[in-house]
Formats: structure tokens, C-alpha cells, sequence
């Protein structure tokens, strides 16, 4: 389209034609009015003003993709709200930032080096590193431009990535004084393990899905006389075993109590206990218990000081503990103890029976849970004034109906498991001499504060990702620096997000930031 302009000059008329493109292009539009705001410096929140503060940081997304419909819709809710706040007259704060994703990313970028024919176990651990940080610096902005491609009106100069130097100090500010103070500790405990990503999970990183399988019958000989049946869902772990349970109050198996049954394949005698537990209405009544293979076993385990035999290796593979089905993948070890049983006139009979198997919220493997040494997040008082913030309305939610599901999980709460078997993500920062003495620091230490000895040997975990990001509205502000911005922003006033992560990330922030 042309449109002509008229003007007059010292008596004659000039004409001035000019070209207006015949359809709307929303991206020219857009990328200039935001390339406006953003040099404008419209976005940019001013910590020293004396103008009350609106705070909403964004949940950092991670790394490893691109935003979908849920981002969108969430940023959205959170972009409107600070805008209208601006223009109310606060001094409104919409922070940026992404989330280094430890498992998610290792995950891709092993996937990336076996098409290239290689494994990470093979380059060593820093120079795999160097690859995730190359794959980062390629892929890692997208979420950002995307971000500015939705107009979101974030201060892009105060962009955090979990990963940063100042976030990574904080994290290792915190670690070091809940470590100091008691509420960090390491114990052999039996956690959800990958047998893919080879690395513990929390219980919230565990997802479930609805399995049809088996319920085996098995007899086990009692060797005063006579046999007992237990039904088990996962045959491979008798192996494992270390006891049988009834319930005390269960009159089928009054006369067992205290007597031993012969663990068929590997010949131990295990002891016939009781336990208020146990439940009487699943399978015979009678269950086995293997506690380096079950989280409730192992409970049961330590209340009667059963010994524990772990009979696979970190890859799901039965060890040396599994006598003659060593070398056997779990499953393939299933079927065969089954006909094993079977064959010994031991199995008295299989039921289809519906469960609801743990699965890696990330790769989908059937979880093991596996007897490993982790380290461990006290719960108990860290809980407790979150729960009581909740509760006098500190915090609330919108709807009011999740603050059930903080509660309810957070009035029975376990101890958290915090560190990953994996090389992506926050060090644990714990050294170890061969004195035994035990050092955690925020700096690197050059020797042994007992011995000396400059031999020291840091541990090889790495910490969830989930702890990291716990500290998020607080470590993007300058914590543990006494900065303006924390003054000024801190703490939030909303939080936009999913509810499937109140528990994962929204009860572990406010436990944090308390």
C-alpha cells in the first residue's frame, strides 16, 4: 500500500511516497517495541529507590529444552502481575534464570557422546564436564530468547543460572552450616535407585505407574519342621533376605515365632519374627524381608538388628551375593528363581496382582531400591516452622485446597536424601583424610585440620538439583552477601507454579528461606 504525503515549499507542493507493508507482521512489531522497553530500561528494578518492593522470581526452567504451553501460560500469569504492580507505583523485581537440571542434562549429553562413540566413563570426569558446559553455552539461552519472544518483562541483567559462581558459593554456604549445626549427616539407608542413571532418588523423584504382574507363593522349609509360605511380588530379592515377619497378633503363625526357616539357593538360616507392621491381609500373612532391598524392610530391619545382604550391583545385575544366578539382569533373575522354586516343589502358586511400580521421573526405569551410603537431610525441625507458617498464614496458597498436600507431606516427612551419583551439578563439599577426619568447607582446603596431610580426597557426589534450587529467591539476590538487592527484594511476594512440585520445590524453599 502507498500512501502519499503532501507538503508545501516556498510555493510549490512536494510529494512524499511511502511504502506501508499490506499485511501485519507481529514480529517486526514485537521485536521492536521489546527492543524498546528493553534498552529503554523499563525492566530494570532499582533496589534503592524508596518505592515498596514487588518480588516474583521466575521458576527457573531447565536447561535442556525448549518452554512449552505450561511455561507460557506461566509466565504469562507472572508477567501480568508485575506489570500491573509497576504500574501501581512498586518497584517491581520479575527475575530471571534457568536451572542446571543435574540428571536431565547429564542424561542428554551422554545421549549426545554415544552417537559420537563415547562414554564418560572412558574421557573422566572433567572432561566430560568441559562437554556439558559446551552443550550449555549452545542450548542454554534458548529459554531465555524464548522468554523475550513472549514479551515477559523480566530484568535481564540480573539473570541467575544455578550453576554461577555467587549461586554455587551460596550453596555451599548452606550445605557447610546445616552440615555444622547437625541437619546434614551420612548413613547407609535404603534409597530409590536407577539402575540406568545409577544414581539415588528422592521419594519425590520417584514417579508411580499402574503395573499388572505376579504375586508368588513361595515355601520356605522351617528347620524345626515343616514349611512356611510367604508371597512376594519380586522373587529376585529373596536372595536378600535376611528374616521372615508375621504379625504378633496373627494366630496362623503363633508357633513360628522364634524359629528359623532354610533359605533355599544359598542355604542361611533366617530368623521368624514379629512385627506390628507387617499386614496380615496381604498374600499368606507371612512376608520376607530384605532390607537391602526395601525401604519398610529395612525399617523392620533395624527394630529387630537383621543383617543385610545387598544382592545386586549399582547397574540392577546380581552379584556374588546371588550364589549361581550371578550375572543375571533382575528380571531375567525373576523368572529364573521362579522355575528354580518351582522346580524344587518350593513354589505353591502364582496370582496376577496389579501394583503400582516406582519409576525415574526422568529416563521411566523401574526403580531398585538398593542399600547405599548417601547423604541425608534431617527433616524433623527444619519442617516444623514451615508447617507453622503455612498453618498462621504466612504463606498461603491460591487455591487454598493445596496447602493439604504441603501439609499433609510435610507432617510426615523422612529425612531427604541429597546427594546424586552423578558429575553434573553441585560438588558436595566434604573432603576426607586418611587420618578420618571428615571436613566440610565453602573453600577448598589445602590440608587436614587434625594431621595436616595435604592427600585430601573430595567426595564424588553430587548434590539434587532440588537442594540447589531450594535456595532460589534468596541465592539470585546476593545471599549469602548482605546485598541491597536482598534488603530491598526479599522476601518474594508470589510465586507462580506448578503443582506438582509443591513438594519437590515449594515446601524446600520455604524450609530454606526460614
Amino acid at each position: 500500500m502507498k500512501l502519499a504525503q503532501v507538503a508545501r515549499s516556498r510555493g510549490h507542493l512536494r510529494f512524499f511516497i511511502m511504502e506501508f507493508p499490506t499485511r501485519f507482521d507481529p514480529k517486526e512489531a514485537e521485536d521492536r517495541i521489546y527492543g524498546m522497553w528493553s534498552d529503554g530500561g523499563y525492566f530494570r528494578a532499582d533496589a534503592e529507590t524508596s518505592k515498596p518492593s514487588f518480588t516474583i522470581v521466575i521458576p527457573p526452567p531447565n536447561v535442556t529444552g525448549s518452554l512449552h504451553m505450561g511455561h507460557a501460560l506461566n509466565t504469562t500469569l507472572q508477567d501480568i502481575l508485575i506489570r500491573s504492580k509497576r504500574m501501581q507505583g512498586y518497584e517491581a523485581l520479575y527475575l530471571p534464570g534457568t536451572d542446571h537440571a543435574g540428571i536431565a542434562t547429564q542424561t542428554v549429553v551422554e545421549k549426545k557422546l554415544r552417537k559420537e562413540g563415547k562414554r564418560r566413563q572412558e574421557m573422566g570426569r572433567e572432561a566430560f564436564l568441559e562437554k556439558v558446559w559446551e552443550w550449555k553455552q549452545e542450548y542454554g539461552s534458548r529459554i531465555l530468547y524464548q522468554l523475550r519472544r513472549l514479551g515477559c518483562s523480566c530484568d535481564w541483567d540480573r539473570t541467575r543460572f544455578t550453576m554461577d559462581e555467587g549461586y554455587s558459593r551460596a550453596i555451599r554456604c548452606i550445605f557447610v552450616s546445616l552440615f555444622k549445626k547437625g541437619f546434614i549427616y551420612r548413613g547407609n539407608y535404603t534409597v530409590n535407585w536407577c539402575v540406568r542413571c545409577k544414581t539415588a532418588l528422592s521419594d519425590l523423584e520417584v514417579e508411580r505407574k499402574e503395573e499388572k504382574g505376579n504375586l508368588w507363593v513361595l515355601r520356605y522349609p522351617v528347620k524345626e519342621g515343616g514349611s512356611l509360605l510367604v508371597a512376594t511380588t519380586r522373587p529376585e530379592t529373596m536372595l536378600g533376605d535376611t528374616a521372615v515377619a508375621v504379625h504378633p497378633k496373627d494366630d496362623r503363625f503363633r508357633d513360628y515365632i522364634g524359629k528359623t526357616v532354610l533359605l533355599p539357593f544359598v542355604d542361611r538360616e533366617i530368623p521368624i519374627v514379629a512385627d506390628n507392621s507387617v499386614d496380615r491381609e496381604f498374600g499368606t500373612g507371612a512376608v520376607k524381608i530384605t532390607p537391602a532391598h526395601d525401604a519398610n524392610d529395612f525399617e523392620l530391619g533395624r527394630r529387630h538388628k537383621l543383617s543385610t545382604v545387598v544382592v545386586m550391583d549399582d547397574g540392577g545385575l546380581m552379584n556374588e551375593n546371588a550364589g549361581s544366578f550371578q550375572g543375571l539382569d533382575r528380571f531375567e533373575c525373576r523368572k529364573q528363581i521362579a522355575q528354580a522354586m518351582e522346580e524344587k516343589g518350593l513354589l505353591e502358586r502364582v496370582e496376577d496382582y496389579d501394583s503400582h511400580a516406582g519409576i525415574c521421573y526422568r529416563c521411566s526405569t523401574i526403580i531398585e531400591p538398593y542399600l547405599s551410603e548417601q547423604w541425608f537431610v534431617r527433616m524433623g525441625d527444619l519442617a516444623g516452622p514451615a508447617v507453622t507458617a503455612v498453618k498462621d498464614g504466612d504463606v498461603t496458597f491460591h487455591p487454598t485446597r493445596w496447602s493439604k498436600v504441603y501439609l499433609d507431606w510435610m507432617e510426615s516427612i523422612r529425612d531427604w536424601c541429597i546427594s546424586r551419583q552423578l558429575w553434573w551439578g553441585h560438588r558436595i563439599p566434604v573432603w576426607y583424610c586418611e587420618c578420618g577426619e571428615i571436613i566440610s568447607a565453602v573453600i577448598d582446603p589445602e590440608s587436614c585440620p587434625a594431621c595436616g596431610k595435604e592427600e585430601l580426597r573430595q567426595d564424588p557426589d553430587v548434590l539434587d538439583t532440588w537442594f540447589s534450587s531450594a535456595l532460589w529467591p534468596f541465592a539470585t539476590l546476593g545471599w549469602p552477601e548482605e546485598t541491597a538487592d536482598l534488603e530491598k527484594f526479599y522476601p518474594t511476594q508470589v510465586l507462580v507454579t506448578d503443582r506438582g512440585i509443591i513438594n519437590l520445590w515449594v515446601a524446600r524453599m520455604i524450609m530454606t528461606g526460614l
